[in-house]
Order: structure tokens, then C-alpha cells, then sequence
């Protein structure tokens, strides 16, 4: 045996006990923030059921000097390690309605639940697919602040990021202008993110013609040739797409990937039911402006200066028969 083995063996338990570590700062951050996520995910919140971020307690003291209520930090992305890419063909086991109508949006979107019915007073209308860590949702929400906006993502740990983000948003908020009719803040209510995987199930969430917008921002290359079947875009995938899209609905697509950017146009422009919009109009759509600048990766694109390509289109008719 040689000198270097048991020093190997002694370096890779102790990363594994690091890691597991009840005391380490990544676990008891992610441990107080599971638990917020439990109990605030879904309603309205309630300083009462607050726990404090996992902050050393020196610093949460200094933050908290003139505040003696719990408070709820920005997620930090540090705790929630996570890979780049997810193989969307996996058994992820997700879960999902059976059909549209069983859907309960009132989860997700608790400030807009109508007490005579106990559902919510509309449908979501704008949906972010490979959302991300959400900051185009984040953008859009005060653009858009009568309509329901979901991202959906794949990746367990990225959802929880945003579902954090989200929360925390909306209580430094809840002091924002109220609703004339309820009196409470709806700032970030119309935003929410579900783990989903939009190839296999997207149908099931949404109904015939439901959606207004979906947005394709930065989505994964798939560079090998053998795996573009897993692109986001493919001549089966834009026929659900205009399934749930309604007429006049638009498509976004953004990416800095050239050759994913033609392969997406491609597809579109072979699909019967959709048309591309011109220069023009895309220069003057506030949907595109914020596309190109609040996601992370068109944020990375721009430090690196590289190039953003966009294209949309417009849901056509259907045929007459």
C-alpha cells in the first residue's frame, strides 16, 4: 500500500463529514430556509411563523439592532449548489396534475383567491419555461401587475432559490401601494415558480389556449448533435406550444449560442402556426427589453460582451377545415 492512500482516504471522508456536518453554515442555512419555505410557500405571511436567516450571530444582531421582529433575507446562491444542466429525458419525479382543471393555483398565488369560490379570479397568462434563478419573472411582475407570471424549472435547488426569492421579495414589500379593494400589498403575488418539466408535461398545467406569452431565455445548447433532441424547441414541442398558446400569443426566445439561435428560428419558421416578428417590432416591445437584461445568463453574456440573439413569433389562426 502506498504512503499517498490513506491520506486520500482520510481527505474524501473528511469532505463527506464537512458536508454533512449538522453544525456546517450551508446545512443550518438551508435547514432555517426548508422550514420558512414550508410554512410560507403558500399563504400569506405571518411575522408570527418567521425564522431569523442563519446569519452568525454577531452580524444578525448588527442587522437587527432596531428591529426586534425576525427577518426574511435574500436567498444567497451559495447554498444551493447545483448543475448547470438536467437531462430533461430523466425520471425526476415531479409532480403534476392530470389535467388542467386540477391544478390548484391557489397555492401558488394565494393573494388572488376569490373567498366565494376558493380559487383564483384568473388564469396564468405568462409563462417563463427554464425559468432559472427568476429574474425575468422578477422583472415582469411590476411590467405586468394583473397578470399571473410561472416560471417552471427542472433542477430541485434552483426552485428552491427562486420559491426563497419570491418569498422574500414579497414581505420587503409588503409595505408597497396596497390594493384598493383588499388593502394588502400585491407586490410579487403575480409571480410564482413550480418544479416542472415543460417537454413531457406542460399540457397538464395549462388549457387550450390559456397562455398570452412563453419565454425561451438562454435555454440549454445541447451542443452534441446526438442530444438535440433534448433542445426545448422541435417540430413536436411547437405544436404543444401552440396548443396552449393562444391566438395573437407570442413566443420569446433568446439566446448567445448562434447555432441553437438558427436551429430555434428553423423549427419556427417550418411551423405552420406560428410567424416571426419583425426587427421593428421586437425593438419596441417591452417584453424584449427586459428578456435581454435580467436573466443571470444575460447578465454574464453582457460582462462578457458577447451577443445576444432574439427572435419572436406570433401565434397564427388555426386553419379552417
Amino acid at each position: 500500500m502506498s504512503q499517498t492512500e490513506p491520506t486520500s482516504d482520510y481527505g474524501v471522508l473528511a469532505s463527506l463529514n464537512k458536508k454533512n456536518d449538522p453544525n456546517s453554515r450551508r446545512r443550518q442555512y438551508r435547514e432555517v430556509q426548508e422550514t420558512n419555505r414550508k410554512v410560507l410557500k403558500h399563504v400569506r405571511i405571518d411575522e408570527s411563523t418567521v425564522i431569523p436567516a442563519a446569519l452568525p450571530e454577531s452580524e444578525y444582531k448588527k442587522k437587527n439592532r432596531n428591529t426586534p421582529e425576525p427577518q426574511i433575507e435574500l436567498p444567497k446562491k451559495r447554498f444551493y449548489r447545483q448543475r448547470a444542466h438536467s437531462n430533461p429525458f430523466s425520471d425526476h419525479r415531479l409532480e403534476y396534475p392530470k389535467k388542467p382543471s386540477m391544478m390548484d393555483w391557489g397555492r401558488l398565488y394565494p393573494a388572488y383567491i376569490d373567498e366565494s369560490t376558493g380559487r383564483v379570479d384568473r388564469n396564468v397568462e405568462i409563462a417563463d419555461i427554464g425559468c432559472g434563478y427568476g429574474g425575468l419573472m422578477i422583472d415582469l411582475a411590476p411590467a405586468f401587475p394583473d397578470t399571473l407570471i410561472l416560471g417552471m424549472e427542472i433542477r430541485v435547488q434552483v426552485t428552491q432559490y427562486v420559491e426563497d426569492r419570491i418569498i422574500a421579495l414579497r414581505k420587503h414589500n409588503a409595505d408597497a401601494e396596497s390594493d384598493s379593494q383588499t388593502n394588502k400589498s400585491m407586490a410579487y403575488q403575480n409571480i410564482n415558480v413550480i418544479r416542472g418539466n415543460a417537454m413531457k408535461f406542460l399540457p397538464n398545467f395549462f388549457e387550450k389556449s390559456q397562455l398570452k406569452k412563453i419565454f425561451f431565455c438562454f435555454p440549454d445548447p445541447h451542443f452534441k448533435q446526438r442530444k438535440h433532441k433534448a433542445r426545448i424547441v422541435t417540430n413536436t414541442l411547437l405544436s404543444e406550444y401552440a396548443f396552449v398558446l393562444a391566438e395573437g400569443g407570442i413566443i420569446y426566445t433568446i439566446t448567445d449560442v448562434l447555432d441553437l439561435h438558427e436551429w430555434m428560428v428553423k423549427h419556427l419558421d417550418e411551423h405552420p402556426l406560428f410567424e416571426r416578428l419583425s426587427t421593428e417590432w421586437e425593438e419596441q416591445d417591452k417584453c424584449v427589453a427586459i428578456m435581454r437584461e435580467s436573466t443571470e445568463e444575460g447578465k454574464k453574456v453582457a460582462r462578457n460582451k458577447g451577443s445576444k440573439y432574439v427572435a419572436c413569433y406570433k401565434r397564427l389562426p388555426n386553419p379552417e377545415l
